[in-house]
């Protein structure tokens, strides 16, 4: 204990770094576990019915009674293989006759040509689900009786008393209303299959009409049994906030053989979970990987400070350890005197850490207690085996290193650049594998090797310029630098690798949202989208006339439009008709990245339609042949291959693209608009919204003047097909952030740059540290040559330069080139829309650098003034105080 307060201050450091290891180790893991965990959860939470839920369903071929049906729901959720039974939270059976071939008349909007679609429903849970509010619930008997939520009621024009006439392919069954009712929680899943649905009448003049749900008893669904065979199915709620990342193979493999046994004969599995977990599994491969190479690098950059904190302790202590040697003790009692005190520091620091990271939220990761026990290990005994080592004086840097030290050095650089191949060739999405995840460090560690062995040369010659300056303080720093005072491999490489992390984590951000910015530029290709069924011409006038929209150019898309080759060949792909003249100038005023071919602004030549085809097509079609667009049959020539096409989306790898003015499409059939791409500045979505479905009305007017009823006059939203959409640019680009796995990736840039950069400045306080004694020697002995404090700080501003620039250009160049090496390997696709993740350098990058330096100097200026306050040169040599 004596010994421990005597080096009290190099005790704390070691405990701090231990510390800060152990929190590193169990905390970053857990706190990425719940990002991941909660993403997983708002994923699934955020799903359709169909496809959250585990439904079973019947074939139409069952026979079974309604109750019998009812009554197997216990059964069903009793053969659900683990662990996917124990995350159901709720479950219903139903059974169902209609929609599709029924048809109902009676009072209210049955009475009208386009009348609602009636189902006949039953369901567990109905008695807890409703609250009546008129009349009471079904108990069928000759008659079908149902009941109807009050909002459905209204809708149908149907009251308590109302009689049904509803008839299907087998027979006509009536149904009675008997009670009208609100639901208890009309958000509640139970609600999710039987909710008011928009349908299209069959005449489409009569415009939409909706689909009405009858919930009755399981008599009353066996008496519609008369008029259409009954629909069953068993329905299973998947508790999302029991969901864990840890759990997805395990859940995966429960719905495949779920699928392929199902409880019941005759039954078939619906959901879109197992499609769902495999897609988010995915993105967290990448997530994990990166991570992963974080971690690394932090942990690799603490352990290196521990080194060199065990190494300063060391040479505090040399004069010590020579006296116990000198009296007879042996390397192994130093080093076990040293390990007496260092487990009273070590362990208690990585505990401690470890510790804390118990009260972050979040599960432990699978592999903490084995990277703990290492990092207690490592902490523990580097000291005393330094201290066993320890010889009476420090020696000399020798002039040329060793032949053993060459071959280590040599083998450390073929390691690193093996574990590049090993990584490109297997990948890091995959099973972590420690040795290719350490890959960057020892490239990192490489540099700083290939850094020292190169800087003593040009650190000589510049310092043989400055000797011939007028100041004396840059020659002074100079030539301690170029004699490895501050430049040893220890400090570089550690703080090599603290760049280079940041660094990395940097590249691979700014890669992945450029990579997200071109996706978004390839999708919407402007500030706004809007889409509907069909847009009259003079839609683009009523878009333009909105406040703060510029241009908009019209889009016409197809799927599947029929090629026919030169050859003979026939083939499909989809279609994209655009003014490119209009649509260049849309995306010249959006500011997007992207434009489309000069041959898409072509006019009508009277020869072959010059087109645009992607390279799948091209091969199929060579150098022409003839596309048919609305029935018309058009010759076409390519005049351009293009890999994507703006406007199509990322996912599109069969198009061809036509010029709009080049189309010579008859009068009595001109094309119509199905997108617009709008340029705006500040604009009102609902105004762009009306505005579209004012020119839908129009074009769907003329179509029913055309081809229905010529004296129409007016058409209303009811009787659109489909309203207008509007996505814009950054509803869009938000779209690719919104995702569980993303929460992590965005953790692991946060924590990635933010740590390194406090263990670089930690590592630059470390070295001033270390040389603290040798620097106060020779500032006391300038400072009585008149050397002020003023130019003592410039002394070791100089001295760090060398340093830290070689620092900042090692590990900066290891960092920008690591998402160019080992990028392909992380699996970063899956957060670009499917778009390749390149590689790309902000332009923040010089101005980071800058910041580091100086925040470095700032560190190093701060930790020299508090080694010289304690050690009171000034008052040891009298020089008093100075300004």
């Amino acid at each position: 204990m004596r010994r421990l307060r005597a080096y009290a201050g190099h005790w704390a450091l070691l405990l701090i770094l231990t510390l800060v290891a152990g929190l590193l180790a169990a905390g970053l893991p857990r706190l990425a576990n719940e990002f991941t965990d909660r993403g997983l959860q708002g994923d699934v939470t955020r799903l359709p019915h169909t496809v959250r839920d585990v439904s079973y369903r019947a074939a139409p071929e069952l026979k079974t009674q309604p109750s019998t049906a009812l009554a197997q729901l216990p059964t069903v959720e009793s053969r659900l293989p683990a662990p996917l039974r124990a995350l159901v939270e709720d479950r219903w059976a139903s059974g169902q006759v209609g929609p599709l071939g029924l048809s109902a008349t009676g009072p209210g909007m049955f009475a009208q040509a386009c009348t609602p679609q009636p189902q006949i429903r039953t369901q567990t849970g109905t008695e807890q689900a409703v609250r009546l509010a008129e009349g009471r619930l079904p108990r069928s008997g000759q008659m079908v009786e149902t009941v109807l939520s009050r909002d459905a009621a209204t809708t149908a024009q149907l009251r308590v008393g109302d009689t049904l006439t509803v008839a299907g392919a087998t027979g006509t069954v009536l149904v009675r209303v008997v009670g009208v009712f609100d639901p208890v929680d009309a958000a509640a899943p139970f609600w999710d299959d039987q909710r008011l649905e928009s349908v299209t009448c069959p005449r489409p003049d009569e415009g939409m009409t909706f689909r009405l749900t009858l919930l009755t008893d399981a008599a009353g669904l066996k008496l519609a049994t008369r008029t259409a065979p009954a629909a069953y199915a068993w329905r299973f709620r998947i508790n999302a906030q029991r969901l864990r990342a840890s759990d997805i193979p395990e859940l995966t493999a429960a719905l495949v053989a779920a699928r392929r046994t199902p409880p019941l004969p005759g039954t078939l599995l619906e959901t879109g979970l197992d499609g769902t977990l495999t897609t988010f599994d995915q993105k967290l491969r990448g997530a994990r990987a990166t991570l992963a190479i974080v971690q690394s690098g932090l942990l690799s950059t603490l352990a290196g400070l521990v080194v060199l904190a065990a190494l300063l302790l060391v040479d505090r202590r040399r004069q010590e350890f020579a006296l116990l040697r000198a009296r007879g003790s042996t390397a192994t009692r130093v080093g076990l005197r040293t390990l007496a005190e260092t487990l009273l520091v070590a362990p208690a620091g990585v505990l401690g850490g470890w510790a804390i990271a118990l009260l972050l939220p979040g599960r432990p990761d699978a592999g903490e207690n084995v990277l703990l026990l290492a990092l207690l290990f490592f902490a523990t005994l580097t000291g005393p085996v330094l201290a066993a080592r320890a010889r009476s004086a420090p020696g000399r840097a020798r002039l040329r290193p060793s032949a053993r030290r060459i071959t280590a050095e040599v083998f450390l650089v073929v390691v690193a650049v093996l574990g590049v191949v090993l990584v490109r060739r297997r990948g890091l999405s995959g099973t972590v594998d420690p040795y290719l995840v350490l890959v960057p460090v020892l490239l990192a560690a490489g540099a700083a090797l290939v850094a020292v062995r190169l800087l003593p040369w040009p650190l000589r010659q510049i310092g043989r310029l400055a000797a011939r300056a007028r100041g004396a303080l840059p020659f002074l720093s100079l030539a301690r630098a170029g004699r490895g005072a501050a430049v040893t491999i220890g400090p570089l490489a550690v703080l090599v690798v603290a760049i280079a992390t940041g660094v990395f984590t940097g590249a691979v951000s700014e890669t992945v949202s450029g990579a997200r910015d071109q996706a978004t530029d390839q999708e919407i290709a402007a500030d706004a989208e809007v889409t509907g069924f069909g847009f009259a011409p003079s839609t683009t006038g009523l878009l333009t006339a909105v406040p703060g929209v510029t241009a908009a150019a019209p889009m016409l898309i197809g799927s599947g439009v029929p090629l026919t080759a030169a050859s003979g060949r026939r083939t499909q792909a989809q279609l994209l008709i655009v003014d490119g003249a209009a649509a260049d100038e849309v995306m010249s005023r959006s500011g997007v990245g992207v434009r489309l071919p000069s041959a898409l602004s072509a006019t009508a030549s009277g020869g072959p339609v010059p087109v645009v085809v992607s390279p799948d097509v091209a091969a199929e079609v060579g150098a022409g042949g003839v596309i048919v667009v609305q029935g018309q049959r058009y010759d076409f020539r390519v005049a351009a291959v293009q890999s994507a096409m703006p406007g199509l989306g990322v996912s599109v790898r069969r198009f061809v693209a036509v010029p709009w003015r080049a189309l010579p499409v008859p009068a009595s059939q001109p094309l119509v608009p199905t997108r617009y791409l709008v340029a705006a500045g500040s604009f009102d979505k609902a105004a762009l919204l009306r505005a579209a479905d004012t020119g839908q009305r129009e074009y769907y007017l003329g179509l029913l003047q055309r081809t229905i009823n010529a004296d129409a006059t007016a058409v209303s939203d009811a009787q659109l097909p489909r309203r207008a959409t509007a996505t814009t640019w950054q509803e869009y680009r938000r779209s690719l952030e919104d995702s569980g796995a993303n929460a992590v990736l965005s953790f692991t840039f946060t924590a990635g740059a933010a740590g390194a950069a406090a263990l670089a400045l930690l590592a630059v306080g470390l070295t001033v540290l270390a040389d603290a004694p040798g620097r106060g020697r020779t500032l006391s002995r300038l400072r009585t040559m008149g050397l002020s404090l003023r130019q003592g700080r410039r002394l070791l501003i100089y001295e760090l330069v060398p340093l830290i620039g070689v620092a900042l250009v090692a590990g900066g160049l290891v960092g920008v080139f690591l998402p160019r090496l080992i990028g392909p390997a992380l699996g970063l696709d899956a957060f670009t829309a499917g778009l390749p993740a390149g590689t790309r350098v902000g332009p923040w990058l010089p101005a980071a650098a800058l910041l580091l330096v100086a925040a470095a100097l700032a560190t190093a200026v701060v930790v020299e003034n508090l080694i010289n306050r304690r050690m009171r040169l000034g008052d040891v040599l009298r020089l008093g105080e100075e300004n």
